[in-house]
């Protein structure tokens, strides 16, 4: 039998990766959703792109009945965001207002559409929300980042509360700072020796000596999705590579 999974903003950086790990399994058919076609132009014959916002429930119902039609829906990763930064001494509160929501929405309309699939069709569905070690360490300027991903967490663990009865496993991974496409542009425009400062400042600020690469990232999604974390609900994994355990301020002030 087919398993199949929806993963938003599936095209690149670490939702590419998560699509890629799921895909390792030949009996797997992952719906991958993005804003931006050129994001999905890569995908092989066990990749159903769609275009769309996941922040809209049209997308996202389309999303779980393409995935339905495609095999058992068994898993839904959150992983779309918005980053922008800022701040309320400078920004108007309906700018930073609307970034939080932007980014609450995303996870918040996703975990609806899988919740109430996964109850229809009463199967025990995983879903996993992607946050940040922002969440619980904010950097500053990062204002509505930080809170919109530290709402994602208090809705993981409430949805895992509420649903856990029913077979439904919700939890979330928290990443620190990722070698995507977007941090590789970032030290490419930034020029050799700036790009130099910063990857050492990421290995100061790392435990491990560098940042993750995004397969690990998504090894920790796949285990959340898996019968191997049958019995792991409402927790926020760090990816961190001890990150948040050292706790250093990227950008201390006296």
């Amino acid at each position: 039998m087919s398993l199949s999974y929806v993963v938003t903003g599936g095209g690149r950086g670490i939702g590419r990766a998560v699509v890629e790990r799921l895909l390792a399994d030949e009996d797997t058919v992952v719906v991958a959703v993005e804003r931006d076609p050129g994001a999905l132009d890569r995908a092989g014959p066990r990749v159903v792109p769609l275009v769309g916002d996941a922040a809209d429930e049209a997308v996202t119902a389309r999303a779980a009945a393409l995935a339905e039609e495609a095999g058992t829906l068994s898993g839904w990763v959150n992983n779309a965001a918005v980053f922008r930064d800022a701040s309320v001494h400078t920004a108007p509160i309906a700018e930073v207002r609307a970034l939080i929501t932007a980014n609450l929405d995303l996870a918040l309309v996703g975990c609806a559409t899988a919740v109430r699939r996964f109850l229809a069709s009463g199967t025990a569905g995983a879903i996993v929300n992607v946050t940040s070690h922002q969440a619980r360490r904010a950097v500053p300027g990062s204002l509505p980042y930080s809170t919109a991903k530290a709402a994602v967490e208090g809705l993981t663990r409430a949805l895992a509360v509420e649903y856990g009865r029913s077979g439904i496993r919700v939890n979330a991974v928290a990443p620190g700072s990722v070698a995507t496409e977007r941090y590789e542009r970032l030290l490419a425009e930034l020029g050799a020796e700036p790009a130099a400062r910063v990857e050492q400042e990421m290995a100061r600020l790392h435990p491990l000596g560098r940042v993750a690469t995004a397969a690990e990232i998504a090894a920790a999604v796949a285990y959340l999705l898996s019968p191997e974390s049958s019995f792991v609900s409402g927790v926020t994994l760090p990816v961190d590579g001890g990150r948040s355990v050292l706790g250093l301020d990227p950008e201390a002030r006296e």
